[in-house]
């Protein structure tokens, strides 16, 4: 699956995210670019997704409603693992610190990080002592 364009993935992540098929003025709505977008902008994008199998189209009387035919975490899977890889030489420790640089994780995002460690390592958070050994 190929990386999309920062635009064209604005509008798959909003597709994504809709529950049901959704129009094109509803994902106008839901940009966050922060400017006003063109209708035929936002038609053309919708059109180069469906060129590439991201979106089907549904014509419903005059109106056309857009849903996801390809889904969003194989996508994000790849696409974190390409830039993991061009951008930090695989490191997700490099990737971490650059992310994270001069910032702080708060309790929350350290917990879900700790976890997915041990999982990595094949322990549990919980199976662990105090001092970090195994118990």
């Amino acid at each position: 699956m190929k990386k999309l364009p920062e635009a064209e993935q604005e509008l798959m992540m909003i597709i994504w995210d809709a529950k049901d098929p959704i129009t094109r003025s509803e994902i106008e709505e839901k940009m966050c670019s922060g400017k006003s977008v063109m209708p035929s902008t936002v038609l053309t994008l919708l059109s180069r997704l469906e060129e590439r199998g991201f979106v089907v189209k549904e014509k419903r009387g005059k109106i056309n409603y857009y849903t996801a035919a390809a889904e969003k975490e194989p996508y994000l899977q790849e696409t974190g693992k390409k830039v993991l890889k061009n951008l930090f030489g695989n490191s997700l420790s490099v990737f971490a610190a650059a992310l994270y640089s001069g910032e702080r994780l708060n309790d929350v995002e350290i917990d879900k990080l700790q976890n997915f460690l041990d999982e990595q390592r094949g322990t549990s958070h919980l199976e662990k002592t105090k001092d970090g050994q195994m118990s």
